[in-house]
């Protein structure tokens, strides 16, 4: 599932995004991030932090279940949106089929998959759920890319 971009002399070609976050156990968060999303797992300490490859980008997960704790939530297009959330935007091909594996393993989704802002310029396909320590992640997939950042 990840995909590193290109890179010359060690160099990324471009920014590369990193974010930690706290989970309740490292162990839950491999099989949920190695196992279920299919990031690789890169450096570790085997005891407080791992890495993984999430689309080509540094995530760490830190063993502190005492940071772990739900959101709260903004109204959006009608849903409840966790505010604290992360995610990543996919080419809807590979949207759809996160989507089937995500259902197929019996996920419980705390949005839906659906598509929001029908008919407008931020037309998309999102669904967001929560990993085993309660961080949200919501992925989407854009009607057009292009209108990513447009108002």
């Amino acid at each position: 599932m990840s995909a590193t971009p290109a890179a010359t002399a060690n160099q990324p070609v471009s920014p590369l995004f990193h974010l930690a976050f706290p989970v309740r156990s490292l162990g839950e968060a491999r099989a949920f991030y190695g196992g279920l999303l299919g990031c690789a797992e890169g450096r570790t300490d085997n005891k407080d932090w791992c890495d993984f490859d999430f689309y080509g980008h540094q995530i760490v997960a830190y063993e502190a279940p005492h940071l772990c704790a739900v959101s709260d939530t903004s109204p959006v297009d009608g849903d409840d949106v966790p505010i604290r959330h992360f995610g990543a935007i996919l080419p809807l091909a590979d949207w759809e089929r996160l989507r089937e594996r995500l259902v197929a393993a019996g996920v419980r989704f705390i949005i839906e998959p659906q598509v929001r802002f029908v008919g407008e310029i931020g037309e998309q396909h999102s669904m967001f759920f929560l990993d085993p320590s309660g961080n949200a992640l919501e992925f989407k997939a854009f009607k057009d890319i292009g209108y990513l950042f447009r108002k």
